[in-house]
């Protein structure tokens, strides 16, 4: 029988905490391996384990998956996060729209605080008029409780992950997109997601400079 999941990542949520937030939502109990300094990263390029020589890594079921891309589809395929076809390929759209905002957050994570201005504008311009409408268009259209398919897919839970990180800098976001908000409402209550939404869980908090600073070292950017 395969061990638990484990994840190999710095101590912060960067392109892991996706990865975190399903295998929460799942129900997957998963033991976090973290990267301390630039010669554990080291360690394991050297050791043959990173295909790309870059993290997230996440040892599941005997493989050792990089690329954060390959390594959610998995797991969303493996626990039925996502049905025919036709509704993996609306799942796999809306989540490359979240993706193209979160990056957005993980550059402006990266600029020193003088420099964040112009980011933070860029943030809140993006996500009221072009990202949070067209979530919010797309539950209006079906009436439904979830995105697709009226069940739970990895869409949904990307999504309330997005909600919570861009709350994080303006709670007044979400204030003119009532079914997002009830969306997070909903997901957030599931019995899985509510366990990782307390403290003490492996969910990571907010980003700070002392964190960027670590990841700046052990990632050498």
């Amino acid at each position: 029988m395969p061990g638990k999941v484990k994840l190999h990542y710095c101590d912060g949520r960067g392109r892991m905490e996706a990865i975190r937030w399903l295998l929460a939502a799942a129900g997957v109990e998963f033991e976090e391996i973290f990267l301390e300094t630039a010669e554990d990263l080291d360690k394991l390029r050297n050791d043959g384990r990173l295909m790309f020589q870059q993290v997230p890594m996440v040892e599941i079921d005997g493989m050792e998956l990089v690329q954060t891309r390959a390594i959610l589809n998995y797991i969303a395929s493996k626990h039925n996060l996502g049905k025919d076809l036709k509704e993996r390929a609306l799942i796999d759209m809306y989540v490359e729209g979240m993706m193209d905002l979160n990056e957005i957050i993980i550059m402006l994570l990266t600029y020193p605080p003088e420099e964040q201005v112009n980011q933070l504008a860029l943030l809140k311009e993006k996500t009221t008029n072009r990202y949070f409408p067209a979530f919010e268009k797309v539950l209006k259209s079906h009436g439904q409780d979830y995105l697709v398919g009226n069940r739970l897919s990895r869409a949904d839970v990307h999504l309330v992950e997005l909600i919570y990180n861009v709350e994080e800098f303006d709670p007044g976001l979400t204030a003119n997109f009532p079914l997002l908000k009830a969306l997070k409402t909903r997901i957030s209550n599931l019995p899985t997601v509510k366990k990782f939404l307390q403290p003490g869980s492996q969910r990571k908090p907010h980003e700070d400079m002392k964190t960027m600073d670590k990841a700046r070292k052990i990632f050498r950017f």
